[in-house]
């Protein structure tokens, strides 16, 4: 089991919309680094929801990935913001994976806090400018964001 670090705008669609639905399809992503990540999760790997273009941004809580590979359907509605005319059905650009909400954190883990707490080398979302919707997260940095959120014991 993978973790990953996952970033949306609240407004958009935050935690409380993952919480409601109960399982989302995570398309929309147009950056070639953060879909070459999302092409190697695995069903079972544990996502941080991170709050971004928020005051203050941070984690919120967890999601699971359960689905894989799939290919995204944004990429052919003309009406989509996440449209993409070179992107042809016979030979999709973008993927995308379905993701499962996992639980809300009990108070929200902030960029602050975070960089207080981890070196860029420990955890990426940390460094400055850093703007990658989607990265991984290593088992030690896990740990750790969980012991941060859920205190001793």
């Amino acid at each position: 089991m993978a973790f990953w670090l996952m970033k949306s705008e609240p407004d958009v669609y935050g935690l409380a919309h993952l919480e409601k639905e109960g399982t989302t399809l995570w398309d929309g992503i147009r950056n070639y680094q953060a879909r070459n990540f999302m092409r190697t999760m695995a069903v079972g790997d544990q996502a941080f929801f991170y709050h971004s273009n928020t005051q203050p941004p941070g984690i919120v809580g967890l999601m699971e990935v359960i689905e894989t590979q799939l290919v995204d359907p944004s990429q052919f509605d003309a009406t989509s913001k996440y449209f993409d005319p070179a992107s042809k059905p016979e030979a999709p650009r973008w993927d995308c994976v379905r993701l499962r909400y996992g639980r809300r954190f009990s108070r929200l883990l902030s960029l602050d806090e975070l960089r207080q707490n981890f070196s860029v080398e420990e955890l990426a979302v940390v460094r400055r400018g850093n703007r990658l919707s989607i990265l991984p997260v290593p088992d030690a940095a896990a740990d750790r964001i969980v012991a941060l959120v859920e205190g001793p014991g």
